[in-house]
């Protein structure tokens, strides 16, 4: 039986940041996808398409908070965990009221990533690790 690979999305608009949350997800075994924008990632992928979200909160044009919004406006139910430099302090509290699985500050520590988007396929999709 062949089993595919979770889906990652990672929107940041910092192109370092996205090249290393693809590597090191990428170790993890997960297919990773990256956009430099909220724009390109609703252009680019079904709001059906299975698979997790990395979110940056701010970002031009549209930022993560925006972003959000629009995903669970468009009745998707794909798991969102929301990525910043900033202070956990309220950005912790404003991103679990908006129906997302966690927020991290950056850095990231991968195992703990790696734990929370199985957890979070597994909650969303019915998929095991």
């Amino acid at each position: 039986m062949c089993l595919k690979k979770k889906k990652v999305f990672v929107v940041d608009d910092d192109e370092s940041v996205r090249h290393a949350f693809k590597v090191m997800l990428t170790t993890f075994d997960f297919e990773v996808e990256i956009f430099s924008s909220a724009k390109c990632f609703f252009d680019a992928v079904a709001y059906d398409e299975p698979g997790c979200l990395l979110l940056d909160i701010h970002m031009p044009e549209m930022d993560g908070w925006s972003a959000q919004k629009k995903l669970r406006d468009s009745g998707s139910n794909r798991p969102v965990i929301f990525i910043s430099a900033e202070k956990p302090d309220i950005s912790n509290e404003r991103a679990l009221s908006t129906g997302a699985v966690a927020f991290l500050q950056k850095p990231v520590d991968g195992q703990k990533l790696a734990d929370l988007i199985n957890s979070a396929a597994a909650a969303a999709y019915g998929v095991s690790n």
